[in-house]
């Protein structure tokens, strides 16, 4: 299982939300790229980046950010936030970006999504974000009467690297992942997951290995990280020991 540590941008800077909500934020860094650089010194398989204003704004937001990011590491990054339209989405991978996450567009335009994954195989990620089991697009600031699992099945064999799911309720609290309800997410679907929301110890890392059977590829976290209650480096040695006796 990968350990993917995350970069959030806002205002040009590196922040943390609760929640998604923009009045919980805790900025962790002036400056996004020399956060990402030391992800990538640490030796990151994948480094996640979301421009949250482009997600709250609808478009991209933090472009120079991205580039100076693309600029300073190699470590391969996946990246979402305001990403609504294949010019966005050829935008940024022509830039070098490795994957791009799209969100809202998955559940408003599932076709766009399908046929973008036609022309980028494998450099498209769904990001199913979920409140009660219900998806939640906007920025999070509205939630759907659509299943997760529902929306993630309409994707089956359409050339999607992975669908990263987010537990809203979770995320930020670093109350642990729900291990339950991501279990039966990544049960219900043939689409190699990503876990987002709630990682907060070296424990949560352990109870989330054994996901790695029924599908889940890693796992994204990034306050447990900024705040110290999670080392990056030991994450990935268990996970790393974890690969070795499998």
């Amino acid at each position: 299982m990968i350990i993917i540590p995350a970069v959030d941008i806002k205002n040009g800077k590196c922040v943390r939300l609760v929640q998604g909500r923009v009045e919980d934020e805790t900025v962790f860094a002036d400056d996004p790229a020399a956060m990402a650089n030391r992800w990538a010194e640490a030796g990151a398989e994948l480094i996640h980046i979301v421009d949250l204003d482009g997600a709250f704004e609808k478009r991209p937001c933090n472009i120079d950010v991205i580039k100076k990011i693309l600029q300073t590491v190699d470590t391969p990054i996946q990246l979402g936030g305001g990403i609504r339209n294949e010019r966005t989405v050829r935008m940024y991978l022509d830039l070098g970006v490795a994957r791009v996450i799209i969100g809202t567009e998955a559940i408003k335009n599932p076709t766009f999504v399908e046929k973008i994954a036609k022309d980028f195989p494998q450099q498209i990620i769904v990001g199913i974000d979920a409140r009660d089991g219900r998806v939640a697009i906007e920025g999070w600031t509205e939630t759907t009467p659509i299943k997760a699992i529902d929306l993630a099945k309409m994707f089956e064999e359409r050339g999607i690297a992975a669908i990263n799911f987010t537990d809203i309720y979770r995320d930020g609290m670093q109350t642990g992942p729900n291990i339950e309800e991501t279990r039966r997410f990544a049960e219900a679907i043939s689409i190699p997951v990503v876990a987002s929301g709630g990682v907060s110890t070296i424990e949560d890392i352990q109870n989330l290995l054994p996901l790695e059977a029924v599908g889940v590829i890693g796992v994204i976290t990034g306050k447990a990280l900024y705040s110290g209650t999670l080392n990056y480096q030991e994450a990935v040695a268990i996970s790393n020991q974890k690969r070795i006796i499998s």
